[in-house]
């Protein structure tokens, strides 16, 4: 067993929880699930960010104060996460004793080894609101590339970082007039120092800290390391310096917000963990904290925040003779079809919309789980593939699975056992059990839910191969049935990070436990099974339900051109008069008419000739519904043995109407390239599950 301390990146609390952030929380609910899952003790802190010029002035827009705006906002943000199954051990603030006093611990170790010094500091001020104004409180033209409309610290196009003052044509997104420079002392950490230059470099470089493709960005900062600036000028809502070499000056945000997990931490140990995991500060911080102490610690960032936490925060630690952290984990942006999320746009999705449109919060774990990795590439949320990837993984290859294989076994008498279970689904099991805790344990999330469809994809198969519907109390069909109520144990356990509701009910159908996930595991233990209840169901999603989480916003009608010389009753009625429509050109369709066709991938489960016709074959093909269709195709000369033809995943026309053929119905088409009899069959991997939608 290992002990962790788990942290989140703090959400700012000046607003709604997005789904930008959910991407980072499902990520490290499911790991915090799965390490106790194996048995390990992990605690999982996380914290509302509460400090910093932007929600001081928002505060003073809404007419409270700064604490009881952030903490309204904390509040809200903790209960969205709950919706979602996020389950923090703690979800606590910045602004609070415990991080106060933490923060002047740690900069009065930072000034006692001769880190900090006063350095006068040109910056920009708005002479009108009177403040000095923060990089995200400015902006202007990108220096580089000349994108207009970016903030003071970095270009989001280009990706460069600059001065504030570097920007081109600069303005004060208060009051959008242009800001003038003027000077103020500042407190600065001193990075370049060859002893803390070296701590940085030597945590950066050691192995399982960071992913290697991390690693080389964070080794291109340290290549150039600046001096830190900790203090901001008031107006501004923080805690005030310590210190009297910087009268009337705060810490910056970025020095007291990742402090907030040691201090959230401490809260948790002493006022809210059950009485058995208590501890004093004194003993939180040697089991946690200290150099030397026994836990892990292990971060989970967006890479929008790795220079703080790559390059700063191990600096600190170090300071304050604490721990630097034993792993730290990257993710990437989340777009919405492809696009940078845009409140223009309708594709800023805040967690609330997402909740209001009637979606099962879980789907949205198994979408975003589907597409994560280790590393820092970006998510797509593809509205299209969310609702495909449901409607084949879950809806058709996981949850039909399991009411399927139910409704055969209640047709059984009394519970089932086998002493010999299939061995396909048997082999099937024990290869997929090990490699999945270990993607977990490696968070490639993509991976797990890869392995899960393979799985029930061989459940799958062997149900429609074995047909044990023909005869439910054989031994051969108790064999397989018993097998694959065995395996959906397995899938449950597999899926209980992801999906704690659904795995649990799973279990729960079939009266087996979700037990410790050892390495050695084998669901196989010779327990007869039996229904206890119900199956839980994942309802199909259709396509109107998915887009109502896009809520563009209607664009204002332009005026219309009033040509020269008309009045401008004639000027209009020209401008809105509509233009003839071009003749359509023959052969070309729109993307409307492409877009009624329906394209699935289908496993060929069986392939025969059909008699009397030299050219048709006759084929039971799985395309992810509860019975195989029957798909009539002439294809018979390109495949003269059609046994060939079983296990390929091939491409069918799904929306096809039903015609017969010879006296066969044939329910679908099937894609296929070249002339006959030259014929080959479009085919796709075996990892892509039945049912999948062919873009």
């Amino acid at each position: 067993m290992t002990t962790r301390l788990v942290t989140s990146a703090l959400p700012y609390a000046n607003g709604s929880i997005h789904l930008g952030h959910m991407v980072e929380h499902v990520q490290t609910d499911v790991y915090v699930r799965y390490l106790r899952s194996i048995g390990d003790d992990v605690t999982w802190i996380c914290a509302a960010d509460a400090h910093g010029t932007p929600i001081e002035v928002n505060a003073g827009k809404a007419g409270v104060p700064p604490a009881q705006f952030a903490e309204a906002h904390r509040q809200e943000q903790h209960r969205t996460f709950q919706a979602f199954g996020i389950a923090h051990d703690t979800y606590y603030t910045t602004d609070s004793p415990e991080n106060r006093a933490w923060a002047y611990r740690i900069y009065d170790a930072l000034k006692a080894r001769g880190l900090i010094h006063k350095r006068s500091v040109e910056q920009l001020y708005c002479e009108h609101d009177q403040r000095f104004l923060p990089d995200r409180f400015v902006k202007g033209t990108c220096p580089k590339c000349a994108t207009p409309e970016q903030y003071g610290d970095v270009c989001e196009k280009c990706g460069t970082t600059y001065d504030p003052r570097e920007l081109k044509d600069p303005a004060c997104v208060l009051c959008m007039r242009p800001p003038v420079v003027r000077s103020s002392d500042h407190a600065y950490v001193n990075l370049r120092r060859p002893e803390v230059a070296a701590i940085i470099q030597g945590w950066v470089e050691a192995e399982g800290h960071l992913e290697p493709a991390v690693r080389q960005q964070v080794k291109g900062w340290l290549a150039d390391l600046q001096d830190w600036c900790i203090t901001r000028d008031a107006p501004y809502f923080g805690f005030p310096v310590n210190d009297a070499d910087f009268p009337g000056k705060f810490l910056y945000v970025w020095l007291d917000a990742p402090i907030g997990y040691l201090s959230s931490g401490e809260h948790y140990f002493a006022a809210e963990a059950p009485p058995e995991r208590r501890l004093t500060p004194e003993a939180y911080r040697a089991r946690y904290l200290d150099e030397g102490a026994p836990a892990r610690l292990e971060h989970v960032i967006g890479k929008d925040i790795l220079r703080f936490h790559a390059v700063f925060w191990p600096a600190m630690l170090w300071a304050a003779g604490l721990k630097r952290p034993d792993r730290m984990v990257v993710h990437g942006h989340l777009t919405v079809n492809g696009e940078k999320m845009s409140k223009s746009r309708g594709t800023f999705i805040n967690a609330s919309t997402y909740l209001e449109s009637g979606l099962d919060p879980e789907l949205l774990r198994y979408f975003f789980a589907a597409n994560l990795s280790a590393g820092p590439s970006d998510l797509d949320l593809s509205l299209e593939e969310f609702r495909n990837r449901i409607n084949a993984d879950l809806a058709n290859n996981v949850a039909n699975l399991a009411s399927r294989v139910a409704a055969l076994l209640q047709r059984a008498t009394g519970p089932v056992g086998s002493a010999a279970p299939d061995p396909e689904v048997v082999s099937a099991v024990r290869e997929a059990l090990p490699l999945a805790r270990r993607a977990y344990g490696e968070l490639q999330l993509r991976e797990v839910v890869r392995l899960v469809s393979q799985l029930a994809s061989v459940c799958n198969r062997r149900v429609q191969e074995s047909k044990p519907w023909e005869n439910p109390t054989g031994p051969a069909e108790q064999a397989v049935l018993y097998a694959i109520a065995k395996a959906l144990g397995a899938l449950a356990l597999m899926l209980q990070p992801i999906l704690p509701r659904f795995a649990a009910a799973l279990a729960n159908a079939y009266g087996l436990p979700l037990p410790t996930w050892t390495e050695w595991l084998d669901p196989f233990d010779g327990q007869p099974v039996a229904v206890r209840e119900k199956p839980p169901q994942i309802a199909r999603l259709d396509q109107k339900q998915v887009e109502k989480l896009i809520t563009s916003s209607a664009e204002a009608p332009k005026p219309a051109k009033v040509a020269k010389g008309a009045s401008p009753a004639e000027g209009a009625g020209k401008a809105t008069a509509k233009p003839a429509a071009e003749p359509p050109v023959f052969g070309v369709i729109q993307y409307e008419d492409f877009a009624r066709v329906e394209l699935r991938v289908g496993a060929v489960l069986s392939a025969a000739r059909v008699e009397k016709a030299d050219k048709l074959l006759q084929l039971s093909v799985d395309v992810g519904e509860p019975a195989p269709r029957t798909i009539v195709a002439g294809i018979a000369q390109a495949y003269p043995e059609p046994a060939a033809l079983v296990g390929k995943r091939i491409v069918v026309v799904a929306n096809l109407a039903p015609r017969p053929l010879r006296g066969i119905t044939s329910q679908g088409m099937l894609l296929a390239a070249g002339e006959p009899p030259n014929l080959q069959l479009v085919t796709v991997g075996e990892a892509i599950a039945p049912g999948t939608r062919v873009k």
